[in-house]
């Protein structure tokens, strides 16, 4: 077979179902097989949407997402995906076309360095140049991207290498040095978790984004459980406890819950699972718990003492570690839920105390309410998407998330477009669980012309737009912190966005009166097919609470609302 058939059939091999994608010159042999052999490409509007939409698949299922772009600048609009995935350690493989050998490296038409551009954004990358190397490069690709900590992986493959002949054999086994995609688990480390335990009387149960990528939520939960302690998540864990459960105290952070926040600052015991203290989870990271014992369980040793020194370093994967740590727990003579009792009245006090608020407004939409109203029309299965802003604050926020891989948004990146390409790579990957994308109207035009996408293929998606008329995050620090000059960030053009989805082909709605969310929401939200929901909130809405830059994290700014969530 050619080179492109090796490609599809290796894909077959690994169980992938679907393809991402957008064609041009360097991959038309590919993209010919791909016609002959019936297999399952998306076309999207763009090659960034294309990269998002993989991703958001493989947050959704758990899979390994594919994406196909061609050289030069299709390959360089994956960039921002790539990115994107790679610091939330998300399982992708990108297959790029390159110019063919005999043209590499002549600054040649449509020729880029795609393996030197995306060194610093993978985990790994590979430039093939002979066909016989690529169902071996294949078999690397998807076992690198999957094992371990997730991530992205390029391979760049020379146009022709796509029509030169081999007889394809695909590798059984993975033979890497220096990389086995083992992580054996410490069990000193562990009993010394128990120890501490045993001498803590305020412990608290960090959940990060490790725990979703592990598929560990149901051991976290039975930790957590058995323990009688209080939990607080991270952006990315949002989900892997779920919301209501006695003693979760919700998100931490610059836009934590009090709470959740408070908690750190005064427990005497941290248990960190699968995270890396992200700036935006530390607050000023010198003043960081600073009454407590910090343990981090985490499978990638760089990330020991990266930002935050751990007291006690628990290697391995999460899969391993928490049973046998729940294991000896059960076998222990210590009544954990009597210990802690007083520890948990005490936070679940301050979380009763202060809750996420907002004032109630008759005369205008507020948005922390409309996502109230999106969450209690939902079902437990419902997968919501985010864009990044305050949006995606409020979402996380408000949103009641009931399960893991419910709730998809850019973390680390903060990439802005990635939420509508996600929600549609989520729907392809999740085809019987309703998809809603909560944006705003900055984010929605980065990559609106997926609206088309979701139109020419029957995805249904439902976007939720919170339309106030301005880039809501970066109104709000120039309100905050410079003086209300709002420069460059007012988007009081116009776009009708309800036209915009109608012209793309799919329904568009609009609402502008508090009413409407119980008059007409439920209505659009329960029709069948893609749908634009432009929803008119005021422009000088705050996100809040709010740690401000290089401030601890119980010097916060809170809400002054009347409405508890």
């Amino acid at each position: 077979m050619n080179g492109a058939q090796a490609v599809l059939e290796s894909l077959k091999k690994e169980g992938v179902d679907v393809v991402f994608g957008y064609p041009g010159g360097a991959v038309l042999t590919l993209y010919d097989e791909l016609y002959k052999m019936k297999f399952p490409h998306v076309l999207t509007r763009h090659e960034q949407g294309a990269v998002h939409a993989a991703d958001g698949y493989a947050r959704a299922t758990g899979k390994v997402g594919v994406v196909f772009a061609t050289s030069g600048p299709g390959a360089a609009n994956l960039i921002t995906g790539i990115a994107t995935a790679n610091i939330d350690s998300v399982p992708l493989v990108c297959i790029t076309g390159q110019v063919a050998n005999p043209y590499i490296g002549k600054d040649s038409f449509q020729e880029a360095d795609v393996c030197g551009i995306t060194t610093p954004i993978t985990k790994h990358n590979y430039l093939v140049k002979d066909v016989r190397d690529l169902p071996r490069v294949m078999k690397e690709a998807f076992f690198i991207a999957r094992t371990g900590r997730p991530g992205p992986v390029v391979i760049d493959v020379a146009k022709d290498v796509f029509a030169a002949q081999t007889d394809f054999s695909y590798p059984e086994q993975v033979t890497l040095r220096g990389y086995s995609g083992e992580y054996p688990t410490d069990a000193a480390a562990i009993d010394e978790v128990v120890r501490l335990l045993d001498a803590a009387e305020q412990p608290l149960l960090f959940v990060g984004g490790g725990v979703t990528l592990s598929d560990t939520s149901a051991l976290v939960r039975k930790l957590q459980s058995g323990l009688g302690a209080p939990a607080v998540s991270t952006l990315m864990g949002l989900g892997c406890i779920a919301d209501g459960t006695e003693g979760f105290l919700g998100m931490a952070g610059m836009h934590g819950a009090y709470a959740a926040n408070m908690a750190i600052q005064q427990c005497d015991l941290l248990l960190c699972l699968g995270m890396r203290f992200s700036d935006r989870v530390t607050g000023k990271v010198t003043e960081f718990a600073p009454h407590a014992e910090v343990v981090h369980f985490e499978l990638d040793v760089a990330e020991f003492n990266k930002n935050v020194p751990a007291d006690a370093e628990v290697p391995g994967d999460l899969r391993a570690s928490l049973p046998l740590l729940i294991e000896k727990l059960e076998a222990s003579p210590t009544d954990y839920r009597e210990q802690f009792q007083s520890w948990l009245r005490h936070v679940t006090a301050l979380a009763e105390a202060h809750p996420f608020s907002y004032a109630a407004r008759e005369d205008a939409i507020q948005p922390e309410a409309l996502i109230e109203k999106v969450s209690a029309l939902s079902s437990d299965d419902t997968i919501v998407a985010t864009d990044v802003g305050q949006h995606q604050m409020w979402a996380a926020q408000f949103y009641a998330e009931r399960r893991p891989r419910q709730f998809i948004t850019s973390g680390g990146l903060g990439t802005m477009g990635f939420g509508l390409p996600a929600a549609l790579g989520a729907k392809v990957g999740r085809p019987d669980q309703p998809v809603v994308l909560i944006t705003g109207d900055g984010s929605v035009m980065m990559n609106c012309q997926e609206m088309a996408t979701l139109a020419d293929n029957d995805i249904d998606v439902k976007i939720v737009v919170i339309h106030n008329f301005i880039l809501g995050m970066v109104g709000q620090w120039q309100r905050l912190f410079y003086n209300h000059h709002y420069s460059q960030s007012e988007l009081k053009g116009k776009t009708d966005l309800v036209k915009l989805a109608e012209a793309m082909g799919i329904r568009g709605y609009r609402l502008t009166e508090p009413e409407e969310l119980e008059t007409r929401l439920p209505e659009i939200l329960a029709s069948e097919g893609a749908a634009l929901i432009d929803v008119y909130v005021p422009e000088e809405e705050d996100v809040l609470p709010m740690v401000p830059g290089g401030k601890r994290l119980d010097q916060m700014v809170l809400g002054k609302g009347e409405k508890r969530s």
